[in-house]
């Protein structure tokens, strides 16, 4: 992992995880990810089985200069990747296998590309089915234009799949990063409500409701 906040993500999902393969999407205390919730976005498979966004992060949703609300994530992708990209995706909640994306995002009007990480984690519903994915999208360089040009879409440059054992012990060499005690969850306050409240997620309805 290259950027902070893939770095970061993951160790909160492994330490919410704890001896288990996958933690719940309830565990989430979108305070305790606070820094880094605008880099952040929630995948949620749909009864036909496309694997739509729930929630994205503002800095997300910038970066394409629009709103993702119902977008399929393959959507974000060059045409050809689409297929691939919807396996990947159904990959990482079936074998409960966390992967890592390089990609170069093409931005409209230019030649440039910029280098980008994404972060694919997954995530129990409160049902109990593993259909959820939480993840990280984030350019690896910040050119000045970056904020005024939007990226057309993504072009899959590799896969890596995260062994979660050898990456444990990589993060336990790295300086701790600090997580705020846990409060208890109230079981009315669903995450979408938590991350109104924290105000640095853009929130986008759909699906099944908490």
């Amino acid at each position: 992992m290259r950027s902070k906040t893939a770095i970061e993500i993951y160790a909160y999902w492994d330490e919410l995880r704890g001896h288990r393969e996958v933690p719940s999407r309830n565990q989430i205390e979108p305070a305790h990810i606070r820094n880094i919730l605008a880099d952040l976005f929630i995948l949620e498979k749909t009864a036909n089985g496309d694997v739509r966004f729930r929630l994205a992060g503002t800095r997300i949703c910038a970066l394409f200069a629009r709103e993702l609300r119902s977008t399929t994530f393959d959507a974000l992708w060059l045409g050809e990747q689409t297929a691939r990209l919807r396996r990947v995706t159904n990959e990482v909640m079936q074998h409960k296998s966390p992967v890592v994306l390089s990609a170069s995002a093409a931005l409209a009007g230019t030649a440039d590309r910029l280098p980008t990480e994404i972060i694919l984690l997954p995530l129990r519903s409160p049902d109990g089915d593993i259909d959820r994915i939480i993840g990280a999208l984030v350019p690896l360089t910040r050119p000045h234009w970056l904020e005024a040009t939007p990226v057309n879409f993504l072009d899959l440059d590799s896969i890596r799949a995260l062994d979660v054992e050898k990456t444990s012990l990589f993060l336990q060499n790295r300086p701790e990063i600090p997580l705020p005690a846990r409060q208890p969850n109230r079981a009315n306050q669903s995450l979408a409500g938590a991350i109104r409240r924290v105000l640095h997620l853009r929130v986008f309805e759909g699906g099944r409701q908490d």
